[in-house]
């Protein structure tokens, strides 16, 4: 066990020697100083720069070096100067113009031209409005006198024709009565009556009292009118009170009398008339 760790021993030069060999190693270590003064001076020599500090530490045979310290960083540049903006410069104020005050007398002819132009105006103003309204008025009595013309020739056209209207009706008339039959005094413009003769109106009372049924004391004389409507032959169709005389039963008493009568005699030309109305009366 022995033999085998001084053959270890020997073959790395590096290890520490056995406490036997303690003269060997101080030898060495004095070698290895020596080297590193040398070799400062060497260093120094060579370089302007003042020296580097060397550490070492002895932890091997062979002399070893300390690396260099790392180099500090360069400092930041200074930041570059914010740029200075300069305001703008103000602007130059001109100076306020004062008008020359105006020489009163030349206001006052200002002033009086100003009224004097606006009466002008207003002149001419109420001169078009008066044109104006002159050319309305023509245009309105123009347009008056053609309505009167035209509401004139109308009324002429109007008479002329209602005038050959009562001319013809006129001649009508005369080329009609040459064969009239009514009386020397009638007034009608017929050939003959429409209505019944004053005897035929009689005749036909006559033909109706008989079949009137009503008692003699009746006061007054009160007077109904009917209607009666009659047949080509005489034959009484119907008959209706017009009329009445304010005592119902002598109305009554009347109207049944026609109803009983049935037939009425013809009139003196022969005819009947289609209807007829009569005002009977009890002491007719």
């Amino acid at each position: 066990m022995t033999m085998t760790a001084r053959a270890s021993v020997e073959r790395d030069v590096f290890m520490p020697h056995a406490p036997d060999a303690f003269g060997r190693g101080l030898a060495m270590a004095v070698a290895a100083h020596l080297l590193l003064v040398v070799a400062l001076s060497v260093g120094v020599s060579w370089h302007v720069s003042p020296p580097e500090g060397i550490e070492a530490e002895l932890w091997a045979s062979v002399p070893q070096m300390a690396a260099p310290r790392p180099a500090e960083p360069e400092p930041p540049p200074p930041p570059a100067p914010e740029p200075q903006v300069k305001p703008p410069p103000e602007p130059v104020k001109a100076a306020p113009v004062v008008e020359p005050e105006p020489d009163a007398q030349i206001a006052i002819e200002k002033a009086k031209r100003k009224k004097e132009l606006a009466k002008e105006a207003a002149k001419e103003a109420a001169a078009r409005e008066a044109e104006k309204l002159a050319e309305q008025k023509r245009k309105d009595e123009a347009a008056d006198k053609r309505r009167a013309e035209l509401d004139k020739k109308k009324r002429d056209e109007a008479q002329t024709a209602a005038l050959a209207a009562a001319r013809e009706k006129q001649m009508q008339r005369l080329a009609g009565l040459a064969g009239a039959t009514g009386a020397p005094t009638a007034t009608g413009s017929a050939l003959q009556s429409a209505g019944p003769s004053a005897d035929y109106l009689g005749r036909i009372k006559g033909r109706i009292r008989p079949n009137v049924s009503f008692p003699d004391t009746l006061p007054g004389n009160p007077a109904v009118e009917i209607d009666i409507g009659l047949s080509p032959d005489g034959r009484i169709m119907s008959s209706r009170i017009v009329k009445r005389s304010g005592v119902p039963e002598w109305d009554e008493a009347v109207l049944r009398a026609i109803e009983r009568t049935e037939v009425l005699p013809r009139d003196e030309n022969g005819k009947v008339p289609p209807a007829m109305t009569i005002v009977y009366r009890p002491r007719d």
